[in-house]
């Protein structure tokens, strides 16, 4: 999971209405907040979280009928980024014997489906509830509520769907991959803790981006 996270330096231009110009401070919350759970070209990811400072305390007045603020702004920007390949990790919310739906990140969605689900998972009925269970290890089984690792195939940027996979050995439940890891899960681990230690804020994006424009207004 920790691959598809990161954590990103931007300088951008916000431009604000002259009418807030007494609380530039909310305006600028308010237009990053519009591009919060959206994959965004310019981020190269979806924007999960910001903070951000003003280097200056003056704007550059642009004219025109309307004189909106330029405001430059240097933001910190916590980015999802998911990757053909990559593990993910989500909780399962629901399945049968088609398909398994995990919810990732508690708000994006992603489908496995049975030609992606590995031979050794079974769909079976107990207790009225469906699961898939493993043949090769019985304890090792998958239900609504599982924590799921699964490797990504795809992922749809446009509604924020990814498609996965179960047919690496070191995919299924997390939890009882986390007492009986494979070779492979073993080593994802040392590089996902590897990983970690770079999680902390850096210049991965440290350019000049688009500006965010007045029109990008939620209530608009």
């Amino acid at each position: 999971m920790a691959e598809a996270l990161r954590v990103s330096d931007a300088d951008l231009l916000v431009y604000v209405h002259p009418s807030n110009a007494n609380r530039i401070q909310k305006a600028l919350c308010r237009q990053l907040s519009v591009a919060l759970f959206a994959f965004n070209e310019t981020f190269d990811g979806v924007l999960l979280a910001y903070s951000f400072g003003l280097p200056s305390k003056t704007a550059r007045i642009l004219p025109g009928l309307i004189p909106y603020l330029c405001v430059n702004v240097k933001a910190k920007l916590l980015l999802f980024s998911p990757r053909q390949d990559m593990l993910l990790e989500g909780k399962v919310v629901k399945l049968n014997k088609e398909t398994i739906y995990v919810v990732v990140l508690g708000f994006c969605a992603a489908a496995i489906t049975s030609e992606n689900i590995r031979e050794e998972f079974r769909y079976k009925i107990k207790g009225g509830h469906g699961m898939f269970s493993s043949t090769a290890h019985k304890r090792h089984v998958i239900k609504p509520g599982t924590i799921l690792r699964f490797l990504v195939k795809s992922f749809d940027e446009e509604i924020l769907h990814i498609s996965g996979s179960l047919i690496p050995a070191h995919t299924g439940c997390l939890r009882w991959l986390s007492k009986h890891g494979t070779a492979e899960d073993s080593e994802f681990d040392g590089k996902k803790k590897s990983h970690n230690s770079s999680l902390a804020p850096h210049n991965v994006m440290h350019e000049h981006l688009k500006p965010l424009l007045p029109s990008q207004d939620p209530y608009r």
